[in-house]
């Protein structure tokens, strides 16, 4: 399902461009590759934290059709989905460590071990470092050259999940809020109220984020921080 946002005033609304075809196994992540103009997606298919080896990443075209269910196999529970800043690497969150993937040889390179991970849940490349959180133990790891260290961790985590990087700046969903994390390490609640587990976020310009929420919802927050429900499919019979 593609929604994109459109400015009304100071509303904003969502209309479905298309809607992919029911064959990927339980996607998860989604990520563009403005090289090559197409999406790549997660498939957790097996349970969702399992190390199952039932995980695979697929491949969709910009006009909804799949053009791989399953481009490359061999992961566990696949979730978030970064490139590297040429676009050769494709690096996956997986369960407890980082699945790196050749994009143009389609296969998997490498496993990148993070020390005390457990459930593994998104992931940004910011210039080459990588910053993945972990829902189970509250930590949000920077993996930089294939080594990885723990970035936060402590109380001021609930249980993160959507991250981002932008203008330098970490961006984090935790609880049912948007966070940003300080200079001095601490994190300013930008938003909060967005129940049913934040997932993932992206920027959309002049400050202004997207929040979707797993349960089924999307949100609209602006750099005010006075959100707006887009979209919520609860709702929708």
């Amino acid at each position: 399902l593609a929604l994109l946002p459109a400015a009304q005033a100071d509303e904003h609304k969502l209309t479905q461009r298309w809607e992919s075809p029911a064959t990927l196994k339980t996607p998860e992540g989604v990520r563009f590759d403005p090289t090559r103009k197409l999406l790549y997606v997660s498939n957790i298919d097996g349970e969702p934290w399992a190390k199952d080896g039932k995980g695979s990443i697929g491949k969709v075209g910009l006009d909804g059709q799949v053009i791989a269910v399953e481009w490359v196999t061999g992961l566990n529970c696949p979730k978030g989905l970064a490139l590297s800043d040429d676009g050769k690497w494709l690096y996956v969150a997986d369960a407890d460590g980082v699945t790196v993937i050749d994009v143009d040889a389609a296969r998997i390179t490498q496993r990148i071990d993070l020390p005390g991970a457990a459930h593994l849940n998104d992931i940004v490349n910011d210039a080459g470092t990588l910053y993945v959180t972990d829902s189970e133990t509250r930590r949000i790891y920077a993996v930089k050259d294939g080594k990885a260290s723990v970035h936060l961790e402590g109380d001021s985590l609930k249980g993160p999940n959507g991250v981002l990087v932008h203008e330098g700046r970490l961006y984090v969903l935790d609880d049912d809020r948007l966070k940003r994390q300080e200079a001095d390490g601490s994190l300013t609640v930008l938003a909060e109220g967005m129940p049913g587990g934040v997932d993932g976020v992206e920027h959309v310009g002049n400050g202004d984020f997207l929040v979707s929420v797993w349960s089924g919802a999307l949100w609209y927050v602006p750099a005010s921080g006075a959100k707006q429900l887009l979209f919520d499919g609860k709702a929708v019979k």
